[in-house]
């Protein structure tokens, strides 16, 4: 065993029983932009970045290598070096959309394993199954689940898992998935859960139920941006960044098996390894800056108001103006307690332009006044609502700038 196999740590992947370290190299950063071309037309230095980011993610034993059709020209450059490493030593996942037409998404997977130049994939994951339609294309029979597991029968594929935005909702359904005529679900999921975002933790508890690996998306990006985090969550985190914070916090959790780093470059993984000695004592670390956030959260957010996504709304496709009120409340207060306000601008001017990637209206004052009078009359129902409408207009005033696109589609 290497001295990095020894420093890294290991879980077992749910099901798939494979060995995964508790990080993995994501390849949506550094690859040469988000619009995908012809391996001539790629920019050698980048090549050249991405080798180099995998060989530093190998020598401190992380192997997983993870990667998506829509990330660019990502699976095309990780096609010309993966094939010159030890295959057997390394766990290599892609994700494609899932699409309605189900040829399509089969042609898409086959183009997406061509690219990679690799004789399987020992993690394919349907990516973005975040609302019902989507579930719907991907589950039902004759869908895109269907055409993975045509794959699989083949050997090119080992394990299926999805890749989700969702609700939870929608999530807790496609955990208790199985396909009819084999009894055969996802044996891993792709989803947010971190320090700032947890109301995703029941799709995780029904993940480990169904004895499923769990794999962390973006927990430093929709983190909070944390790899240029404001100067005061910065104090509330000392000793610690908040980048190993917030591994910390969620690698505690035994049900977590796995982080992404979407790594742009060698020293992106530094942060993240300093997480790795503080779990075996990890509760000395953690609580005392757990109790600091908590405090300095309280002090600057209502009571009402401290848990938005607990406020008794209704379901979103159900709020007047399909307002995203929860999100746009959850930004405000973590503008509020933490600086976070280059991430709030960041998720809130998505609203609108993001579709089932980041659902919902902003609350703009236009938006708003299409649907004031039914807001309010929402409002005097909820111990909150007195509260509502005011935090409405914060968020908008504090968070509005030029709208945003997801990186994929910019």
């Amino acid at each position: 065993m290497s001295s990095a196999e020894q420093t890294m740590q290991y879980r077992r992947f749910g099901r798939t029983e494979l060995s995964m370290p508790v990080f993995s190299c994501g390849g949506m950063r550094y690859q040469d932009g988000w619009t995908d071309k012809p391996l001539k037309e790629i920019d050698p230095k980048t090549q050249v970045n991405l080798q180099a980011t995998i060989d530093a993610g190998l020598a401190a034993g992380i192997n997983h290598i993870e990667t998506a059709r829509g990330y660019g020209p990502s699976e095309r450059q990780l096609g010309q070096y993966l094939p010159k490493l030890e295959r057997d030593k390394l766990i290599v996942q892609t994700k494609v959309g899932v699409r309605e037409n189900p040829e399509q998404f089969y042609t898409e997977m086959v183009d997406s394993l061509d690219r990679l130049q690799l004789d399987y994939v020992d993690l394919f994951a349907i990516h973005g199954i975040n609302n019902e339609e989507k579930l719907n294309w991907s589950v039902r029979p004759g869908g895109c689940f269907s055409m993975v597991q045509r794959l699989r029968k083949e050997g090119r594929i080992l394990h299926i898992g999805f890749s989700t935005h969702g609700g939870v909702d929608v999530l807790r359904k496609a955990v208790a998935f199985k396909e009819p005529s084999s009894g055969e679900g996802f044996d891993y999921i792709n989803l947010h859960w971190y320090y700032i975002y947890q109301e995703t933790w029941p799709v995780i508890q029904d993940a480990t139920a169904q004895d499923m690996g769990i794999f962390i998306i973006s927990p430093s990006d929709k983190g909070g941006m944390l790899y240029k985090a404001p100067d005061r969550l910065m104090e509330l985190c000392s000793p610690l960044h908040p980048m190993t914070f917030n591994d910390l916090y969620c690698l505690v959790n035994k049900e977590i098996h796995t982080l992404s780093i979407g790594a742009s470059c060698p020293s992106d993984f530094n942060e993240h390894l300093a997480a790795v000695p503080l779990l075996n004592d990890p509760h000395t670390h953690l609580q005392p800056i757990v109790d600091r956030l908590q405090s300095r959260y309280n002090e600057v957010v209502e009571p009402e108001l401290r848990k938005p996504f607990d406020l008794g709304l209704p379901i979103l496709d159900d709020i007047p103006g399909n307002i995203n009120i929860g999100r746009i409340v959850q930004l405000r207060n973590l503008c509020r307690a933490f600086d976070l306000l280059e991430y709030g601008q960041m998720r809130y001017n998505l609203l609108g332009n993001a579709a089932d990637w980041f659902p919902g209206q902003n609350s703009s004052p236009e938006n708003l006044a299409k649907v004031r009078p039914q807001l309010e009359n929402l409002f005097k129902a909820l111990p909150s609502g007195h509260l509502l409408m005011s935090a409405l207009e914060e968020g908008h005033e504090l968070l509005y700038k030029a709208p945003e696109k997801r990186l994929s589609d910019s």
